[in-house]
This record gives C-alpha cells, sequence and structure tokens, in this order.
C-alpha cells in the first residue's frame, strides 16, 4: 500500500506537469482521502474540513472531488457514494476494486486485460464506454480469518 506522504507528492508533480492548480483544499482533500482505508464519503471529509476551515461549504468539497478524479488522483466507489485514493495515479488506467464489507478496507486493482476485454465487447456492440466501474464486493483475508 503506498502511503499519504507518497501520494501527495505525485499529485503535487503531476499537477505541476500539468499546469493545473493543486490548491490548499484540494491537498487537504487528498490527504484525507489517502490516510484512510476505505472510502470516504464526501459529507465525512465536510466534517474534517470543517474543523479546519470555517469557510468548508459542500460545494467547495465536491468541486475539490472532481478535480482529484479528472486528475485520476482519487475513484469513486459507485456502490458507497464515497472516494478512495489512486494508488498509481501517474498514469491514466482501467482499475477494479475490491471492497471489504465487514471492515470497509478497499484495494485497487489494475487488470488491463480485463478492460480492454470489455471495451472491446462494447465496440462491437456499438457501444462507446466513457467510464467503467468494477467493483467486487467481499471478505478480506483479515475478516474471513477472524
Amino acid at each position: 500500500m503506498t502511503n499519504a506522504n507518497t501520494l501527495l507528492q505525485q499529485a503535487e508533480s503531476q499537477c505541476l506537469n500539468r499546469g493545473v492548480r493543486f490548491t490548499p483544499i484540494r491537498r487537504r482533500v487528498l490527504e484525507l482521502i489517502a490516510n484512510c482505508n476505505g472510502g470516504l464519503k464526501a459529507y465525512d471529509l465536510l466534517d474534517q474540513l470543517s474543523t479546519e476551515h470555517a469557510a468548508a461549504r459542500p460545494p467547495t468539497v465536491y468541486r475539490a472531488l472532481d478535480f482529484l478524479i479528472e486528475q485520476g488522483l482519487v475513484h469513486r466507489i459507485e456502490s458507497q457514494n464515497a472516494y478512495v485514493a489512486c494508488v498509481c495515479p501517474e498514469h491514466t488506467h482501467g482499475f477494479q476494486l475490491l471492497i471489504c464489507r465487514q471492515c470497509g478496507y478497499v484495494e485497487e486493482l489494475h487488470l488491463d486485460k480485463i478492460t480492454a476485454e470489455l471495451t472491446a465487447l462494447a465496440d462491437k456492440q456499438g457501444f462507446k464506454v466513457q467510464r467503467q466501474t468494477i467493483e467486487l464486493q467481499g471478505l478480506c483475508a483479515e475478516c474471513q480469518a477472524a
């Protein structure tokens, strides 16, 4: 698992290279998400941010999340309406998420072959994939052992 400091350094470098602003709020939102084993919901982020920034409001958090997703720094967990840090933001890629239903742990996988096969099947049907979300829910090794 990549640590939060490494992810933040990668994010700063990536934003600098792309010429986009990595504002203090965007940085803090990414930091909060990166320090969580599972996904964080927007309102959990807002609760944490509002203790640090009195002006933090829902649009502030959602704008930061939109930016982080657009830059490939964060993924949305569709089934939980939550967000998780991308473990390798330096490149564009398809991804899959393993989500523990008991403890909430989230692990990111990169099975490019699966992404390519699904895209190829969609293309054969004349369907243009704009976003692909694959979430596998179950129990992590620790929860199974408990």
